[in-house]
């Protein structure tokens, strides 16, 4: 199967923009990843790091990609159902490995559960159209179970978005510690985000997935509409995007970050510009891609999007030794912490490259490939990592 170089590129993209989300994740308490007000008020520049990345980072990325592993299901359907479940079930293995044992932000097990699923469904719809807005009905779903949240939360925050001195000092405690006390609260976490997935996210995640196969079977993801079409999609969706997400900004802040209001209702308005926002950062690509292609750094992004697994698990490894190894732990602010990601971003960037140059594919990938392969019962290619 030929590579599409943009695809691979976006996809590169996105893999690196999730770091601006987990930064956060790994640097700081679980209740900062979604309230900037975890411990009273934030600094100035705190807020205007927090709101920048509300507004151009988060859970834009993570759609992004979840629409290209969409469009990566629709281009594997002809491998057959066996390789697409071997597949499907050994990342969902790998995702709970990463959750258990090394980081509890993982995303591989949903999007190997979800996965199982929505292959299915991407085949067996015939219409294109159809499977694009069934996959916009499953989103708006997973939308309005936020505002269903909303209307029967009893309005009083928990450890989870205020968390007291004893709860941050024992988390705090088991990250830098490790050991089976990490394990146990990694288990705990695992728990409640399977809940989640089940009663809300994975709406999200299966809409967007099958958002993602429509728009690889219309031959919008392949670049085969014109330049104009991408750049006057692009910043149409976009514009749409931001007016629907900076009123939702400005009432978190104007709330003062009020659990009543902010910890479902206004995460609304975010998450219903994502995939707008997503799809313009694809449109983006493809519209100015005669002028990205001549650019190294797009090369070294292309060399990231391939190893896509390999270069997110590599983002775990690298700041849990400096969060967790290194007590960086609650040690730097927002915009401190931001600082950090060019470095990890140059990590991954050389060795993606470094490591094309003498393999076809990242090391995880060529581990995930052999053992689809041996699942489904087919040969093992005798390569090295290809």
């Amino acid at each position: 199967m030929q590579r599409n170089i943009t695809l691979d590129f976006i996809r590169g993209l996105a893999v690196l923009g999730i770091l601006l989300l987990n930064i956060s994740a790994f640097g700081l308490p679980s209740a900062a990843y979604l309230n900037p007000a975890w411990r009273g008020l934030p600094s100035v520049s705190d807020f205007w790091t927090w709101a920048t990345l509300d507004l151009f980072a988060q859970v834009k990325f993570l759609t992004l990609f979840a629409i290209l592993f969409g469009a990566g299901l629709q281009m594997l359907l002809p491998r057959g159902k066996r390789w697409l479940q071997s597949r499907l079930t050994w990342l969902a293995l790998l995702g709970f490995v990463h959750a258990v044992f090394f980081w509890e932000g993982d995303i591989l097990l949903d999007y190997g559960i979800i996965g199982l699923i929505a292959w299915r469904m991407i085949r067996d719809v015939p219409s294109t159209r159809s499977l694009f807005n069934t996959g916009v009905l499953l989103y708006l779903i997973g939308v309005a179970v936020l505002v269903v949240f909303n209307l029967i939360s009893d309005g009083k925050p928990n450890s989870s978005w205020l968390p007291g001195v004893a709860d941050l000092q024992y988390e705090a405690y088991w990250k830098v510690a490790g050991g089976w006390e990490a394990v146990q609260n990694r288990l705990h976490h695992l728990s409640s985000s399977l809940l989640a997935l089940g009663s809300q996210y994975g709406w999200q995640l299966a809409g967007a997935m099958m958002v993602g196969g429509a728009l690889m079977r219309s031959g919008w993801l392949k670049g085969e509409f014109s330049q104009q079409h991408y750049r006057r999609t692009a910043w149409l969706l976009l514009a749409v995007a931001f007016a629907i997400q900076i009123p939702g900004i400005f009432l978190q802040w104007y709330l003062r970050w009020d659990f009543r209001w902010t910890a479902f209702l206004l995460q609304t308005p975010r998450d219903l510009g994502a995939p707008l926002q997503a799809l313009a950062y694809a449109a983006f690509c493809f519209a100015y891609w005669p002028q990205l292609a001549q650019l190294k750094i797009t090369h070294a992004i292309s060399c990231v999007g391939r190893m896509a697994l390999t270069n997110y698990l590599l983002q775990t490894l690298l700041c849990t030794t400096l969060f967790y190894h290194f007590n960086w732990f609650m040690q730097l602010d927002r915009l401190q912490l931001l600082a950090v990601v060019p470095a990890v971003w140059a990590c991954n960037l050389l060795f993606s490259v470094l490591w094309l140059r003498y393999f076809r594919q990242g090391p995880l990938e060529w581990l995930w490939r052999h053992l689809t392969r041996l699942a489904a019962g087919q040969p093992v290619e005798n390569s090295r990592a290809g």
